[in-house]
């Protein structure tokens, strides 16, 4: 399937913020991007802009498509709860994003790629779905073959990260997903209720 493969630090620029971690090019030049970005004195947006703007740094950051996202929204929706948190928890329980808040990877898109090259297993078994939706007590790993990859060792290595709906085993090079993580408990910055009213007009 089709995935942003352009310039991360332009739609960063684009969102004011580093929504796909560390960017040291952003640091630099956290202004809108294009000619006039510095200096450029923006109209009021609408409602439906903010709305719209929301939904797709939502997208973005966890490298979902519309279709998908859209999808994720109408499990959300038909589920009991607060459809924008549930909508989190989704995004938040794909075995993409797991991969990434363990620290096998450094970013969303590494951890997509380690997942897609059969690096990663589920209770054992080989999965290789990005999208794979993860559920209570799941075990993530890296694959035996694949434990003394450098990507792996360099990510886990320089992570400090810790999330109480996650735990990790060092030595086995294992995680499991404890249950989905509480609203408070994601860290992104994400105004989910603004995606809701979106797709509910």
């Amino acid at each position: 399937m089709a995935r942003y493969t352009g310039p991360k630090t332009k739609i960063a620029r684009k969102f004011g913020e580093a929504i796909f971690g560390d960017d040291k090019n952003f640091e630099k030049r956290n202004y809108p991007p294009g000619q006039h970005g510095v200096g450029k004195r923006r109209g009021k947006k609408s409602e439906y802009a903010i709305q719209l703007m929301e939904k797709q740094k939502a997208k973005y950051t966890y490298g979902i498509l519309e279709r998908q996202f859209r999808n994720l929204f109408k499990k959300a929706s038909a589920s009991q709860g607060v459809t924008g948190e549930i909508l989190l928890q989704l995004c938040e329980s794909r075995l993409d994003n797991v991969v990434y808040r363990l620290g096998v990877a450094n970013s969303r898109r590494a951890a997509r790629q380690l997942v897609s090259h059969r690096h990663i297993t589920v209770n054992g078994d080989i999965v290789n779905i990005p999208s794979y939706s993860l559920r209570e007590g799941d075990v993530v790993a890296v694959r035996e073959k694949s434990k003394s990859l450098e990507a792996i060792e360099n990510s886990l290595a320089s992570n400090s990260n810790v999330y109480e709906w996650l735990t990790w085993n060092a030595d086995q090079k294992s995680g499991t997903f404890v249950k989905a993580p509480e609203r408070l408990q994601i860290p992104e910055n994400i105004k989910e209720q603004l995606i809701v009213e979106l797709y509910s007009k």
